[in-house]
């Protein structure tokens, strides 16, 4: 796996709002998001919490292991967190993620074309889902007759998207 420290960064313009996530391990969390991901470390909080982030906010995720240091997923059938959604500002940034992904070996759970967005959906080490995405430009939306939106989830082409990334 990536160095967390020596990782090239994600693109600045990745945006989610503000997402904290208990975790098991920060230190297995943290090659995750940052040594895979690209995202920043921002701040520890000791041993238990790491802030991260894309482009140098104070924060865009929060890893912690306040009430869940050792912990299991939830089991299945229960409520809880579906997915963070994590919106890349363009297509090659979203082929950059898969590349990242590809190179670290970590498995998808599905990838899809929407119509509106192309989303790539994983899980973490502790295994919270992960939606990596793009959306389209609003004019290139589908849409039925009377103007409403037409999504649809189709399979997403991976070799065509990682023919979308930068070099």
């Amino acid at each position: 796996m990536s160095d967390p420290e020596t990782s090239k960064p994600i693109s600045p313009g990745t945006r989610i709002g503000h997402v904290h996530l208990k975790v098991a391990d920060l230190e297995r969390a943290l090659n995750f998001y940052v040594g895979v991901l690209g995202f920043e470390l921002m701040q520890t909080y000791g041993d238990q919490a790491a802030f991260i982030s894309a482009g140098g906010y104070h924060h865009h995720i929060g890893l912690n292991t306040w009430e869940s240091k050792g912990g299991s997923p939830p089991a299945p059938g229960t409520t809880g967190l579906f997915h963070t959604a994590i919106l890349y500002p363009t297509r090659a940034a979203l082929a950059d993620a898969l590349h990242r992904l590809i190179e670290a070996r970590i498995p998808l759970d599905g990838a899809s074309d929407h119509g509106v967005s192309e989303a790539l959906y994983l899980r973490d080490p502790d295994q919270n889902g992960v939606e990596l995405y793009r959306d389209r430009p609003p004019e290139e939306w589908p849409r039925n007759a009377d103007g409403s939106l037409a999504m649809f989830t189709r399979p997403l082409d991976l070799e065509d998207l990682l023919a979308a990334r930068d070099t």
